[in-house]
């Protein structure tokens, strides 16, 4: 329709299944090289090479130089929301083997989201940051509010540490693909994302993007 935003453009992109691969692949916010990313959607260098080519340049990619070699990046965290919103519109895959189903469980535990925690310690993390009032209920794909950082788990995850968010929303609720219901986003969930990872709360599992939980994030919500 006249004046509506073209979104047959990225769709396209997005919906060829080597350069899908590509992108959940990069869902975690890691940087991965042309090499790996080929493996990942099994296809050869030469075709990963021009589907690298084509996200690059409309936009959902950035290609990073780093000596003789150039890694890819998602280009912003737009382009993670719009992958997640597909994975919740998608069919999920059968589970045929035991190794799938321990990551399928993985996963909905806990996982990373572009650069924020996702999955069901996602959930319980912040709805307890609502109930002490550090936050504002989150609504999916809104700004919210810090109300305080004085609350025992904030105080926990150095909330009043946070850097200025600048351009970037300091809360935001992005939809939990699993959960169906809004995790912590923006600014502030990057710097959760990044205590929890210091401290040890939670550690990236090779391989995937889900992440190991460890005790210390049990007995701060609960179990």
């Amino acid at each position: 329709m006249d004046g509506d935003a073209d979104i047959s453009t990225p769709a396209r992109l997005m919906g060829e299944p080597a350069r899908a691969a590509m992108l959940v692949a990069l869902l975690d916010g890691r940087t991965l090289p042309a090499g790996e990313l080929a493996a990942i959607a099994r296809v050869s260098a030469a075709t990963a090479s021009a589907h690298l080519a084509r996200l690059v340049e409309g936009g959902l990619l950035r290609a990073r130089p780093l000596g003789r070699h150039r890694y890819f990046e998602l280009a912003g965290p737009e382009v993670a929301d719009a992958v997640e919103s597909l994975q919740r519109l998608g069919p999920r895959p059968p589970v045929t083997s035991y190794a799938q189903s321990a990551t399928a469980r993985r996963l909905a535990e806990a996982r990373s989201c572009y650069d924020h925690l996702a999955g069901r310690y996602a959930l319980e993390l912040a709805d307890r940051l609502v109930a002490e009032r550090t936050i504002a209920p989150l609504e999916a794909g809104a700004p919210g509010a810090i109300l305080s950082t004085d609350g025992p788990l904030a105080r926990r995850l150095r909330l009043h540490e946070a850097p200025t968010p600048g351009r970037r929303p300091a809360v935001r609720g992005c939809l939990d693909w699993t959960e169906r219901r809004p995790h912590l986003a923006g600014a502030l969930g990057a710097h959760v994302l990044a205590v929890l990872l210091g401290e040890g709360w939670v550690a990236r599992v090779p391989g995937d993007r889900s992440l190991r939980v460890g005790d210390e994030l049990r007995a701060a919500l609960g179990g």
